[in-house]
């Protein structure tokens, strides 16, 4: 498939109807979808018509109805799309977040010790996430690695949080795989 230029407000909604369908494994509702991005419900209605037109979305009918994201939609937003992706615990505040699970960790100058930062990929919503707050990421499933760091920023569009790194580290010896 052609790489679909979206806009902002698209990836916003996608993600979020991703996100949400990946809780509940059901069509989605676009009144939790405009909950979830802060929008009119109207504005998501004319939204999913044109990510319809995209083939990025279905249409469920009846009751128990909503909305859909297709493989295509996974796709354009370069989301994997994993049946038993393993397990990463996300932490904010001490606290252990719930229907999150880390996608990727993308660290960057970590030749610098006091400018180390980690860009932190998530399957699911970042909007509870602020400047300051305390994260701790991990243990990762082979290496075991725990990041532990405070949000220097984050993008709500593509559920990334960026880390100022406190703390990195994994048992030595090796890796059990």
């Amino acid at each position: 498939m052609s790489s679909i230029e979206l806009t902002s407000s698209q990836k916003t909604i996608l993600t979020a109807l991703i996100n949400l369908y990946r809780q509940s494994e059901d069509a989605v509702k676009g009144e939790d979808i405009a909950e979830e991005v802060n929008r009119n419900p109207g504005t998501i209605r004319n939204q999913m018509q044109s990510l319809k037109a995209l083939q990025l979305v279905e249409g469920v009918p009846g009751p128990k109805g909503g909305y859909k994201p297709t493989a295509n939609a996974y796709e354009a937003l370069d989301v994997d799309q994993m049946d038993e992706p393993a397990f990463v615990p996300l932490f904010h505040e001490g606290e252990a977040v719930e229907d999150v699970n880390v996608d990727e960790i993308d660290l960057s100058s970590v030749h610098h010790p006091e400018l180390c930062r980690a860009e932190i990929h998530v399957q699911g919503s970042v909007r509870d996430f602020h400047e300051g707050d305390e994260v701790r990421v991990g243990p990762t499933p082979l290496s075991k690695l725990v990041i532990e760091g405070i949000v220097d920023g984050k993008d709500d569009t593509s559920n990334i949080l960026i880390l100022r790194i406190e703390d990195m580290r994994a048992p030595e010896g090796e890796p059990s795989h």
